[in-house]
């Protein structure tokens, strides 16, 4: 089995734990990003709303869009990464840097490698964020779409492949800073480890990938949520002005939202981020690597 499989391989397992760990938290956040301002006093009340008028199944809906697609995504992410990381130490190799085999890169080299990583991401993240954020905030009662693939085949019969793609660049924008700050973290943390106690990376303890993933998470969210927000605006509004369109583009959106609502739209649903980011974050990186060691003795 070749290396770039085994990295696609283990990303898909990462995916599958940051999707089944990470979901109930991710709809109370896109609830309450794309509410009206108002609608809810804060997350245990949005949470709280839903529990009572969708059921406890409401927290995974939409799921079987991330569960196939972010499991492609965070696949891409890891094989984009794994590659970026060995394109930067055969360069290391021969320039002498890195140690024997070139793998201990410089944070360029890990800024750069997660900013391939999140571009490559983001041609499969955006429609199937797209997907999932319309089931997440559809009417329970009187829904649009009776599931992703309804929802693919109305919204690309009605908008074509410009409306699967709606809210794209923001997409990529948010993709290509956060994923560079987020693999960087974390494989800073994880060189300093093998580092200070002379082990290579399969010795490393599993509970300090779940440790630093957390860490990653969170710089990852410190630099991405306003765009995320702007995102989740975009990929929940109207595809123009007969079905309710607010925005003619990203930057009206910003500027809307910053006249309308304030600074603090910008940050609203962060609480369940934070709470969520850890968990999933830790989750992710504790499925690659445990996958990776498995597929590695293959």
């Amino acid at each position: 089995m070749s290396k770039t499989v085994k990295d696609l391989a283990a990303g898909t397992a990462g995916g599958i734990a940051q999707v089944l760990v990470g979901q109930p938290f991710d709809i109370v956040k896109v609830r309450m990003q794309t509410a009206p301002a108002g609608t809810y006093n804060g997350m245990l009340h949005c949470a709280g709303g839903i529990l009572k008028n969708e059921g406890p199944l409401a927290f995974y809906k939409g799921t079987l869009t991330p569960l196939l697609g972010i499991g492609v995504c965070v696949s891409i992410q890891f094989g984009a990464l794994e590659y970026s990381k060995r394109f930067f130490a055969a360069q290391n190799v021969r320039n002498g840097r890195g140690g024997p085999d070139g793998m201990v890169l410089g944070s360029g080299q890990l800024f750069i490698s997660g900013v391939f990583a999140g571009l490559a991401n983001g041609v499969v993240s955006g429609p199937v964020e797209h997907i999932r954020i319309r089931l997440q905030t559809q009417s329970a009662t009187n829904p649009v779409y009776a599931g992703p693939f309804d929802a693919i085949k109305k919204i690309y019969g009605q908008h074509g492949i410009a409306g699967i793609y709606k809210g794209q660049a923001v997409t990529l924008l948010r993709e290509a800073a956060g994923y560079g700050i987020y693999f960087w973290a974390y494989e800073k943390l994880m060189q300093r480890e093998m580092a200070k106690k002379g082990i290579r990376r399969d010795q490393v303890n599993p509970a300090n990938a779940v440790l630093y993933g957390a860490a990653a998470g969170y710089a990852l969210w410190a630099i991405i949520y306003p765009i995320d927000m702007v995102k989740s605006r975009m990929q929940t509004d109207g595809f123009s002005a007969a079905d309710g369109q607010k925005y003619k583009s990203t930057l009206d959106c910003v500027r809307t939202v910053w006249r309308t609502e304030g600074l603090p739209a910008f940050t609203r649903g962060l609480g369940p981020t934070l709470i969520r980011s850890p968990f999933a974050n830790g989750a992710t990186f504790l499925g690659f690597e445990l996958a990776s060691r498995m597929l590695n003795k293959l």
